[in-house]
C-alpha cells in the first residue's frame, strides 16, 4: 500500500476547524473528508481513525499556538506591551465567531476529558505548557521591573489563564466588541497590579 501524499499541516488545521465547528462527537468522517480533502481511507491510513486525527490535530494546535505566542514576545518593546497585544488578539479571536479562532484545547477538554484519559493527558500537558510560558512572561516582566514582585509570576499566570478561559466562554453569549475589550482591559490591569 502506498502512502498518500498531502500537506500534513494543512490537513491537520482543516481537521481542527472541523472539530471546533461541531465538536469531536458530531464530526463525521464525511465532515472530515470535506474539510481535509482526504478520503476516509486516506485518513485511516495516515491517522488510523478519527481519534488519531484528533490527537495529531491537538499536537499541531499546540505547535501553532506556541509559535503564535512566542511571536508576541519575541519582538521589540516591553513584556507588558506584548502581553497587552496578546490579550487584544484573543479578543479579536472571540469576536470573529470563526471556529478556526476557537480554542481546540478547551473544546476537546469539555467534550472528551472524562471519556478519554489519553486525550485528557495531552490537553492537560498542553495547558500546563501554556501556563509555564505565561509564567515566564511574568518572570521577565518582574525581572525588567515592569511589574512589582509582590505577587508571584505563577499566581499572575494562573489568574490570567482563568480570565482567558472566562473571556472565551463569555464571548459565546456576549460577542459585543466593546464589552469583550473592556473585560480584557480589566483583566490586563488586574493581572499587572501590585
Amino acid at each position: 500500500m502506498r502512502n498518500a501524499e498531502f500537506d500534513r499541516e494543512k490537513v491537520l488545521r482543516s481537521a481542527m476547524t472541523a472539530f471546533m465547528n461541531k465538536g469531536y462527537g458530531k464530526t463525521s468522517m464525511q465532515d472530515l473528508k470535506q474539510a481535509t480533502g482526504l478520503h476516509p481511507g486516506s485518513i485511516y491510513c495516515a491517522f488510523e481513525n478519527k481519534r488519531g486525527l484528533l490527537l495529531a490535530a491537538l499536537e499541531q494546535y499546540k505547535l501553532d499556538r506556541s509559535a503564535e505566542f512566542q511571536g508576541f514576545f519575541s519582538g521589540q518593546g516591553t513584556t507588558l506591551t506584548a502581553l497587552k497585544a496578546y490579550l487584544d488578539n484573543i479578543v479579536k479571536e472571540c469576536q470573529s465567531c470563526d471556529a478556526a479562532q476557537a480554542c481546540l484545547l478547551t473544546k476537546a477538554l469539555n467534550e472528551l476529558a472524562e471519556q478519554d484519559e489519553e486525550v485528557h493527558g495531552i490537553i492537560t500537558a498542553n495547558l500546563a505548557d501554556w501556563q509555564q510560558a505565561i509564567t515566564e512572561v511574568f518572570e521577565q516582566a518582574i525581572e525588567n521591573s515592569e511589574i512589582a514582585a509582590s505577587r508571584k509570576a505563577d499566581e499572575r499566570a494562573r489568574f490570567l489563564m482563568m480570565g482567558i478561559y472566562g473571556l472565551r466562554t463569555f464571548a459565546h453569549t456576549h460577542p459585543e466588541a466593546d464589552t469583550l475589550k473592556q473585560l480584557a482591559d480589566q483583566l490586563y490591569q488586574d493581572v499587572c497590579r501590585a
